[in-house]
């Protein structure tokens, strides 16, 4: 079960090590030719995701974690090779439903996975530890391959998109070398027992409800956003500079999920959630409301609480699930997160083209008010 650790670690870094990353947003408004269809990429991403979503956490639960990883680690592949192959729409989109079944295939499984392999060597208390360690591989890989990117876009696209496949492939490989924990059984359930006590669970538990909502709305606003700030910063910066806010961007965030563990013990999980909700809306509120040069790097700062509240989230959920409909409960999550993120991330591109990239990050920021009340109510519950 080390071995998985440290693998998952690695299978973490490439699985992000994606040149296009940080100029992504720009690729599909140039292929497309308007910002509403190339965020209309990223919510089929979503949506795609939200309906494999389900299923795919119940061959988990049901069928193994490992097989799980090695379908997600092909579905990645495919996407990575269709969008360098997209000269138009179409081939972007096709990529687009490939991405976010891939995502489907991770989502809930690999934490699932981590979950079981860190409680069957007998340090069950240590897991939002390994979650940052492991987690934070994410993020190094999008910081090198954001300066990366951006670098070699200024002058080819096409090479980044095609550099990006290579990363998905070397997770293919590691993928076979995971092993499912001992303690792993195949679900006896049917498939719509199995799905009515996991929504039971998550219905009646009250606790879970509201992490689950707050999931929900700040993966949907907040990523969506993310993905479509490239377009604000490339109003203020060169293409080429795109990657070096990313690399502040990502570069914290790593720092964040690496010492997580420690700094949410210290703080508490509630208040991490708050604190970090607090400094990123009015990081976020001064840098799109008073356009500067140094409004990417203001924006960029409040990444270092990124890490360190996602542990804290994921933690505080995966003790609220139990362990035979884990990867279940949170596909579950996943999925209205995923739904919500399709229609938010076209309603971002429709009013970016009618009021311009500034003020439309600054209406999600007005929006992401929601996700700080509930984290209050959390807090209140303790």
């Amino acid at each position: 079960m080390e071995r998985n650790i440290k693998l998952l670690s690695l299978f973490n870094f490439f699985l992000d090590f994606k040149f296009h990353t940080a100029v992504l947003i720009i690729y599909f408004a140039r292929v497309t030719g308007s910002y509403v269809l190339a965020t209309s990429i990223f919510s089929a991403v979503m949506v795609s995701a939200a309906l494999f979503e389900v299923p795919t956490g119940i061959f988990s639960d049901k069928v193994g974690r490992k097989k799980t990883v090695m379908l997600g680690a092909v579905s990645a592949t495919i996407s990575a090779i269709l969008y360098a192959m997209g000269h138009s729409y179409w081939p972007l989109f096709a990529g687009a439903i490939m991405e976010g079944l891939s995502r489907a295939w991770f989502s809930g499984n690999n934490e699932a996975l981590l979950y079981d392999s860190v409680r069957e060597s007998g340090s069950q208390e240590t897991f939002a530890h390994h979650l940052g360690r492991t987690s934070s591989m994410f993020q190094l890989a999008l910081m090198i391959a954001a300066v990366v990117g951006s670098i070699i876009a200024q002058w080819s696209f096409p090479v980044i998109m095609w550099l990006s496949v290579v990363p998905q492939f070397i997770c293919l490989i590691i993928s076979f070398s995971l092993q499912n924990p001992k303690q792993f059984t195949e679900g006896k359930a049917n498939i719509f027992s199995h799905i009515n006590i996991s929504a039971f669970h998550l219905w009646n538990n009250k606790r879970l409800r509201l992490l689950s909502l707050q999931d929900i709305l700040s993966f949907g606003i907040g990523e969506s956003s993310f993905h479509f700030n490239a377009a604000f910063i490339g109003t203020l910066w060169p293409v080429w500079a795109i990657g070096f806010a990313r690399l502040i961007s990502h570069g914290g965030a790593f720092v964040g999920y690496w010492f997580s563990g420690k700094l949410n013990k210290k703080i508490g999980d509630y208040n991490m959630l708050i604190i970090a909700n607090i400094y990123t809306r009015v990081a976020n509120f001064i840098a799109y409301g008073i356009p500067t040069l140094l409004s990417p790097i203001l924006m960029s700062s409040s990444s270092i609480f990124y890490g360190t509240s996602q542990v804290a989230k994921n933690s505080l959920m995966q003790h609220e699930y139990t362990n035979e409909q884990r990867a279940t409960l949170d596909s579950m999550s996943s999925f209205f997160g995923n739904i919500f993120y399709g229609v938010f991330a076209v309603f971002l591109g429709f009013f970016a083209d009618a009021y311009g990239p500034a003020k439309a990050l600054i209406m999600v920021q007005v929006c992401m008010l929601s996700v700080l009340y509930i984290n209050i109510k959390l807090k209140q519950m303790k």
